[in-house]
């Protein structure tokens, strides 16, 4: 397996904008997670930062099937004897909905040293307006 090295001037980052409201979260995270990692291109490499910026707006208006707002929860544990913590999904989403698309993004890219980069490369948006410069809407 041969992997070409894009050059520097092939490195252009696009602009892409997603409505949460027209996609489950599942298949919302796996569509933003390629394009931050850069897959959709040719010229993408696996060591490098190829990905482009995405702008998903409507996030509170992600769509969730079946019963999950009443049985997923969300857990942290402090470390200490009786520090876990326990938060259903409708609950989440009712105080901060950006945590629940962020976290359901984060799971969908790899763990490496790339991950945080290209995690604030996504910026997410309650409504639908923002200041960004859009090149592509992402279906």
């Amino acid at each position: 397996m041969t992997t070409t090295l894009p050059k520097v001037q092939e490195l252009k980052r696009e602009w892409y904008e997603v409505d949460a409201s027209k996609h489950s979260l599942g298949r919302l995270a796996t569509a933003v997670a390629r394009v931050l990692a850069g897959k959709h291109k040719a010229n993408y490499t696996p060591h490098l930062g190829t990905g482009d910026f995405v702008v998903i707006t409507n996030i509170e208006k992600v769509k969730l099937t079946g019963r999950k707002p009443l049985q997923k929860e969300y857990f942290h544990y402090s470390g200490y004897p009786g520090g876990l913590k326990r938060r259903l999904l409708k609950d989440v989403m009712a105080n901060s909905p950006e945590k629940v698309v962020y976290r359901a993004v984060r799971g969908m890219l790899p763990t490496n040293r790339l991950r945080a980069g290209r995690l604030k490369r996504m910026k997410l948006v309650k409504g639908a307006s923002h200041s960004f410069k859009i090149d592509k809407k992402l279906a």
